[in-house]
């Protein structure tokens, strides 16, 4: 049985089309339909329905489905197990994060990735915007938040804690707030997904709603405006700290209060088998978020 029309099969229903499927696999749409049609013709059953507006499983490619996922999933353990535990990373490896994080620690480390693997190839995916990575094919996001109940599995990589910063031209013209009151006087730079921060206080977590002339969805966006003198912002400190340390930018220190830390999670498709491309990356991203005092080491 071809393992390669499995695969493809596997990804035709994620993506919800043999063509956005043959896309991500880097197939051709020709090479993509013979591997469907050759691996019907094995199995004597007609495995999707296509049409040129929908497509959707069979009744017998749902039976089948899941015997395709194990087969493929056992067919990389069993890869792995031959070639060792830091061999056999290969494919297609799709990985999703923010823009900021893809951009400054991401990329870097792909670039390593790949030539400590060169049978991987990498489609680094790179967007503020929440991302469904089953739907979308992803095998590995990196996430900056506290995550909710799912049935994807997060492993936590590394604390993100968070400072107020603003440029030394939006401090020389309105000072530096004092307290978490002050806040309130101050030209803030937030997120349109989320237009409020959270402090831890002596008292708990206190969440503050706050408001400026300049929001965005990007935090590229809120780092240069930030840069550029329009307000404070609340950003990881990974994100500021070569501004802080060229002076580009100055750190603000409340007094009853202090922002909440986030942490730094891998997200992946729950499933039985990890693929040795998603378990080394995650491996190696562990390894550069290691603090060398705290913090991430980007």
């Amino acid at each position: 049985m071809d393992f390669a029309a499995l695969a493809l099969l596997i990804e035709t229903v994620t993506a919800g089309s043999l063509a956005e499927a043959a896309r991500r696999l880097r197939l051709s749409p020709m090479k993509a339909t013979r591997l469907i049609s050759a691996l019907e013709d094995e199995l004597g059953v007609r495995l999707l329905h296509r049409t040129t507006r929908a497509l959707s499983l069979t009744d017998e490619g749902l039976v089948f489905l899941p015997h395709a996922r194990a087969l493929v999933e056992e067919q990389a353990a069993a890869l792995a197990s031959v070639r060792g535990s830091t061999a056999g990373a290969s494919g297609l490896l799709r990985v999703n994060a923010s823009l900021s994080f893809g951009r400054q620690v991401l990329a870097p480390l792909v670039a390593q990735f790949m030539e400590a693997h060169p049978e991987v190839q990498v489609e680094l995916r790179l967007t503020d915007a929440l991302v469904d990575i089953v739907a979308e094919g992803i095998d590995l996001a990196i996430r900056i938040a506290e995550l909710g109940d799912s049935t994807l599995i997060a492993r936590r990589l590394a604390d993100n804690p968070r400072r107020l910063v603003a440029s030394p031209v939006y401090v020389a013209r309105f000072g530096m707030p004092a307290t978490l009151a002050d806040l309130s006087r101050h030209a803030c730079l937030t997120s349109i997904a989320q237009p409020q921060w959270s402090f831890d206080t002596a008292t708990g977590n206190h969440v503050v709603r706050l408001a400026g002339r300049f929001t965005t969805n990007s935090i590229d966006a809120i780092h240069e405006a930030c840069v550029g003198g329009l307000g404070i912002a609340n950003l990881s400190e990974w994100n500021v700290r070569d501004d802080l340390a060229r002076e580009r930018l100055r750190a603000i220190t409340l007094d009853d209060a202090t922002p909440e830390p986030l942490a730094l999670w891998a997200v992946y498709p729950s499933r039985r088998l990890v693929p040795a491309k998603v378990r080394l990356f995650i491996e190696a991203l562990a390894v550069r978020l290691r603090p060398a005092g705290e913090g991430v080491q980007a």
